[in-house]
C-alpha cells in the first residue's frame, strides 16, 4: 500500500498547549479572573434602568390621579400624561444610553404640550388662571387689578399686582391661543430657566454647567412641575424668575442684572421676597457689599414701579386682596386649607393661629441667623438655603396648599442638574469605562438627558 501522505499542519508545541509549561510541568486549568472586591462575574439578568423607572413611575402617578380626581383639568392632564410617560418608559428602555433625549421630549409631549393645548382649545383651567385675566382686564380699565368689593372666592386676588400682567394678553387679544395667561406662565418660567443655567455654568456643580436645555426639558416633564404647568401655573413664572436672580446673583457683576431678576420675581407673590435677603447676601459674597446694595436698590425700586401705583389707585382692596385674604383673615376665608402642620395648629388648636404665626417668625429668625453666621458662597448653597427658609415657610403658614412646596423642590433640584454628570465621569474613571478601543475617551453622556 502507498505511504499516507504527510500532513502540512505542524503538530503543536507542548509549550503552546494549555496547562503545560514549556518545562513540562502540568498547570491547573485556568480560571476566570474575578472582578475586582472579590466578587464573581453575576450571571443575573440585567437590571431595569433607573430611567425607565422613573417614568413608568410617573406614568402610574398620572394614572391614578386621572382615576380618583374629580377635577376636570386634572383628569385631562393625567391621562394625557400617562401615555406620555408609558413611551418615554419605552423609548428609555430602547436607548443605549440612560436619560435619552427622545424619552424626554416623549413625556414633555405628553405631560405638557399636548395637554396644555387641549385645555386651552376648551378653555379649561383651574380658577387663578380666570383671576389673573381678570386681574389684566382691571388693570387696564381702573389702574386696579383687585375688584373693589369681593363677594366670593372667585372674586379675590391674593397676588401682587405684576401678575395681573399675564393678564393683559387676554384681554387685548381674547380669542386666540396667545391670550391663554399660562401660555405667558410658561415661557415665562422656562426662559428664565435656560438664562439661569447658562449664567451659573460656571458655578454649576458639572463641567460648564452644561445641559441647561436638555435640564429644562427633564425638570418641565417632571410631575410636580408638568402638572401645574397645564392647569394652573402662577407659582412657575415666580420660581424661573427667583432662579434667574440667584443665577446672576451667584456670577457677580454690578449687581444690577440681579437686582431687576429679583425685584421682577417680588412684584408678582409674596412668596418671592425671601429671595431677596439670600440673593443679596450671596452677591455680597461674591462681589461686594457695594454690589449688594445696587442690587437692593434695584429690586426694591422695580417691585415699588408694579406695586405701588395698583396700591395706590384702591388701599382698600389692596388690603383686602393681598395682606388680609393670604392670612385667612379676609372676607372670605382662603381655600389653601392643605393639612400642613400651619393649618392643622391654626384649625385644631385653641390659639393655633398665633402658634403656627410665632412658628414662622422664628423659622424665619433663623434663617437670617444663618446668613448672617454663615453666608453662602455658591449658587447653590444660597439656593438650598433659600429652599430650606421657603420649605418651613410652607409648611408653617395658616393658610397653605401642597403646590406650594414646587418652590423648595425646583431651588433644590435645579442647581443641581450638572451632578449626575460628573457622578458618571467620576465612576466611569475608577472602572476604566469610557475608552474607545484605542484608548481614546468617548464623549459624556451629556446631561440628565443623554443623547
Amino acid at each position: 500500500m502507498p505511504a499516507e501522505p504527510l500532513s502540512c499542519v505542524a503538530p503543536e508545541p507542548v509549550s503552546h498547549v494549555a496547562g503545560v509549561r514549556p518545562s513540562g510541568a502540568v498547570l491547573a486549568p485556568e480560571r476566570p479572573e474575578p472582578r475586582r472586591g472579590g466578587r464573581a462575574p453575576s450571571r443575573q439578568a440585567p437590571r431595569v434602568r433607573r430611567d425607565v423607572l422613573f417614568w413608568l413611575g410617573c406614568a402610574v402617578l398620572a394614572l391614578v390621579l386621572a382615576l380618583v380626581t374629580t377635577l376636570t383639568p386634572h383628569r385631562t392632564w393625567g391621562a394625557c400624561a400617562a401615555v406620555g410617560y408609558a413611551v418615554a418608559a419605552e423609548l428609555a428602555r430602547r436607548a443605549p444610553r440612560p436619560w435619552s433625549g427622545r424619552s424626554a421630549l416623549a413625556a414633555v409631549l405628553g405631560a405638557v404640550v399636548v395637554p396644555l393645548a387641549l385645555m386651552v382649545a376648551a378653555g379649561a383651567a383651574q380658577s387663578e388662571v380666570y383671576v389673573v385675566e381678570r386681574s389684566g382686564a382691571l388693570l387696564l380699565d381702573s389702574g386696579s387689578p383687585y375688584v373693589p368689593h369681593p363677594v366670593g372666592v372667585d372674586d379675590y386676588n391674593p397676588y401682587l399686582p405684576g401678575m395681573a400682567l399675564f393678564g393683559i394678553p387676554h384681554a387685548l387679544f381674547d380669542g386666540t391661543a396667545f391670550a391663554d395667561a399660562r401660555v405667558w406662565f410658561c415661557a415665562v418660567f422656562l426662559v428664565s430657566l435656560l438664562v439661569a443655567g447658562r449664567r451659573s455654568g460656571r458655578n454649576s456643580p458639572g463641567p460648564g454647567g452644561g445641559s441647561g436645555g436638555r435640564a429644562v426639558v427633564l425638570l418641565a416633564a417632571f410631575p410636580a412641575v408638568a402638572l401645574p404647568l397645564v392647569v394652573g401655573g402662577v407659582d412657575l413664572p415666580v420660581i424661573g424668575l427667583m432662579c434667574l436672580g440667584l443665577a446672576l446673583a451667584g456670577r457677580g457683576g454690578t449687581g444690577a442684572a440681579a437686582g431687576l431678576a429679583m425685584g421682577a420675581a417680588a412684584a408678582l407673590k409674596w412668596t418671592a421676597w425671601p429671595l431677596l435677603p439670600v440673593g443679596l447676601v450671596l452677591l455680597a459674597v461674591r462681589a461686594g457689599r457695594r454690589a449688594a446694595v445696587r442690587a437692593g436698590v434695584v429690586a426694591v425700586l422695580v417691585a415699588a414701579l408694579a406695586v405701588v401705583p395698583a396700591a395706590l389707585a384702591d388701599p382698600h382692596a389692596f388690603v383686602e386682596h393681598v395682606v388680609l385674604f393670604p392670612l385667612g383673615e379676609g372676607g372670605v376665608r382662603s381655600p389653601a386649607a392643605s393639612p400642613l402642620p400651619g393649618h392643622l395648629l391654626a384649625t385644631y388648636v385653641p390659639g393655633g393661629s398665633a402658634l403656627a404665626m410665632a412658628a414662622l417668625v422664628a423659622a424665619a429668625g433663623g434663617v437670617g441667623v444663618s446668613l448672617a453666621v454663615r453666608p453662602p458662597r455658591t449658587v447653590l448653597a444660597a439656593a438650598d438655603r433659600l429652599a430650606l427658609g421657603l420649605g418651613l415657610a410652607m409648611c408653617l403658614i395658616p393658610a397653605a396648599r401642597f403646590g406650594y412646596l414646587v418652590y423648595p423642590l425646583v431651588l433644590a433640584v435645579w442647581f443641581r442638574r450638572a451632578e449626575p454628570v460628573r457622578a458618571a465621569r467620576r465612576v466611569g474613571r475608577s472602572v476604566g469605562v469610557g475608552r474607545g478601543s484605542c484608548g481614546a475617551p468617548k464623549p459624556p453622556c451629556g446631561g440628565w438627558l443623554g443623547g
